[in-house]
């Protein structure tokens, strides 16, 4: 490289003073003016001596050690090289052999690499090339010359492809470069569709597809893709690949699949059949399917869903912080653990009901701040478009909704003028509404929920008192039943379903008098094989008016009202653990939002 041009620079003072007096000025004249010192700074001075250095390099002149890399004898000052790289500090300045050797000999080093780095010592420069760049990281590392390290990873993260992100990623494993490695991996999971079409996915030795196979943050649309990817590498060389096959089929979430999938594409491969270990983990889905009362006891991590294949979480509108209802809707992404804008509603509605029908998202009823409505509006997440639908027969706040075998059914709420018990079912197919059994007991702001082909409202107020009492209602014979009370009377409950359990959650048991006093923390859990309550670990914050849906294997408690404030918290329940965790949090403080979930087939 050529040296860097040196021009001649005028000298550079701090301070712009007058001319130095002259040898004849007494002493006294001398003192008097000592506090005119000047200090002189050259501003070149690093950069013209650095290249000045580079053109001993050049020339070989000066030179004071001999570097040896593979047919490559590179010689070098080894002031400069100690200046710029640890590796050479503290081989040069120590009791090292190398300190004293005029030749020293860099075993497995490329001797290309080597110089363009002895040269980074001389100049600062040097140039990254995408058929280089790994060589020149590795020797870099070795030469703990970091800031060309930090490049050289920045480089190869603009270089990211479906074609070479898995290689990347275990090169800058084997270089102890994790924040290239994290990026790596990071991409891999996004991109894992176009990963695995890809020759590095298919050369991959078994222990690098267990790893990859185990992780809950591939990007894909459905757990059977995960089972076709691994079908493909076991295909690329099904002799070797077929031994220890039992331990990759384990990374596939078998109970998660379809029994229609399981009977056609698993249960029939010869390579299973021949595999005891296989043939247990087909049992295994199957008794899943078999035996969905069993789920709570079958449990484990082939049953917990990947994050992409959750579905995403929508909370709908609700009372925000300005108590003019927030028409905005948020949608939350369990993968990147985060909550984005996703649309707003046509007009302001508080206290409503949210279903999903058919992929869409249905808004019923409500009050808009002056009357209690019967208006439905329904938007499609896929084009962002609303439209109006039939309205309801009855005037409903306060209700709770819930998709039942297809249709929707509203329940109870307040019509403005008084609380109601009456239901009505939404069929989607003749898009008409009409009444069904009305319940037991008239509920407003009643905790809405479906189980094992049953209807469940859950609490709520009857005008008098809040409620401990639910009841639920079969489809088939048009009949609601009374089932055990809750512990507490919960007013402003929420309700949601998983691994067969109702949970009610938070709520109140305070006169609407009285809006300030406590809300609960506590949730309870209803067993119904049992028809029992049961106790399980609090919430952080006690709190009403929440939206509550599960997501994967956990059950998210948004939102909702401390009595002082509308929360922006959310947390989620592991009820294998039987605690509650926090992830992130609304980016609007609401309460009375209305939480559901759109799978990614819908």
């Amino acid at each position: 490289m050529a040296s860097p041009l040196r021009e001649k620079k005028e000298p550079v003072f701090e301070d712009s003073k007058p001319e130095q007096p002259s040898a004849s000025f007494s002493e006294h004249s001398l003192s008097s003016i000592a506090s005119h010192d000047e200090c002189f700074r050259s501003r070149q001075h690093a950069e013209t001596s650095l290249g000045r250095m580079e053109s001993y390099l050049l020339k070989n002149q000066l030179t004071d050690v001999t570097l040896i890399a593979g047919n490559r004898q590179i010689p070098a000052h080894r002031l400069v090289l100690s200046a710029g790289s640890e590796y050479f500090s503290a081989m040069f300045t120590s009791n090292l052999r190398e300190s004293c050797q005029s030749e020293i000999v860099l075993q497995d080093v490329d001797g290309d690499a080597l110089w363009d780095l002895v040269h980074y010592c001389y100049t600062g420069r040097i140039e990254l090339r995408e058929e280089t760049v790994e060589t020149l990281l590795g020797t870099a590392c070795l030469l703990q010359l970091s800031e060309v390290v930090e490049a050289c990873c920045a480089f190869l993260k603009k270089q990211l492809h479906p074609s070479n992100c898995i290689g990347i990623c275990l090169f800058a494993d084997t270089q102890g470069c994790f924040s290239l490695k994290s990026a790596a991996h990071n991409y891999t999971t996004e991109h894992f569709m176009e990963v695995i079409r890809n020759q590095e996915f298919l050369l991959l030795p078994a222990d690098e597809v267990a790893k990859l196979l185990s992780s809950d943050d591939l990007n894909v649309p459905s757990e059977e893709m995960i089972f076709h990817a691994l079908m493909s590498w076991i295909g690329h060389d099904v002799t070797t690949r077929k031994k220890g096959i039992s331990k990759l089929l384990s990374l596939v979430k078998l109970p998660l699949l379809s029994p229609s999938f399981i009977a056609d594409h698993i249960e029939t491969e010869v390579l299973f059949r021949e595999d005891r270990g296989c043939q247990e983990l087909i049992m295994e889905a199957m008794k899943y399917h078999l035996l969905p009362e069993r789920r709570p006891m079958l449990q484990s991590v082939r049953t917990r869903p990947r994050k992409s294949t959750v579905g995403v979480l929508f909370a709908v509108g609700g009372m925000d912080a300005n108590k003019s209802g927030a028409t905005s809707i948020e949608q939350y992404d369990l993968r990147a653990n985060k909550w984005t804008h996703a649309a707003n509603m046509p007009g302001r509605r508080l206290q409503f009901g949210v279903a999903v029908v058919e992929g869409k998202l249905y808004v019923v009823g409500g009050r808009d701040g002056l009357k209690t409505l019967n208006t439905v509006e329904c938007f499609d997440i896929k084009t962002k478009t609303w439209s109006n639908m039939p309205p309801m027969s009855t005037h409903r706040h306060g209700l709770g909704v819930g998709v039942l075998e297809g249709p929707l059914y509203a329940v109870g709420g307040h019509d403005g003028w008084s609380y109601l018990n009456t239901v009505e079912r939404w069929d989607p197919q003749v898009r008409q509404w009409s009444y069904v059994a009305p319940m037991s007991t008239q509920r407003s702001t009643v905790g809405v929920a479906v189980l094992n082909g049953k209807l469940y409202a859950v609490g709520g107020r009857d005008g008098s008192s809040c409620l401990r009492t639910v009841e639920c209602y079969d489809p088939h014979t048009n009949k609601w039943t009374n089932c055990a009370p809750m512990a507490k009377r919960r007013g402003g409950v929420g309700v949601g379903v998983m691994n067969g359990y109702l949970y009610a959650l938070g709520g109140h048991d305070v006169p609407a008098s009285n809006p300030s006093a406590a809300r609960f923390d506590c949730v309870e859990r209803y067993d119904p094989k049992t028809d029992t309550w049961t106790t399980v670990a609090s919430m952080s914050v006690g709190r009403d008016t929440l939206g509550v849906s599960r997501l994967g294997d956990r059950l998210l408690a948004v939102g909702g009202y401390d009595g002082q404030t509308y929360l922006q918290l959310v947390e989620a329940y592991d009820s294998q653990a039987n605690e509650w965790q926090q992830v992130a949090p609304l980016n609007t403080g609401r309460a009375g939002s209305c939480v559901v979930v759109i799978q990614p087939s819908s």
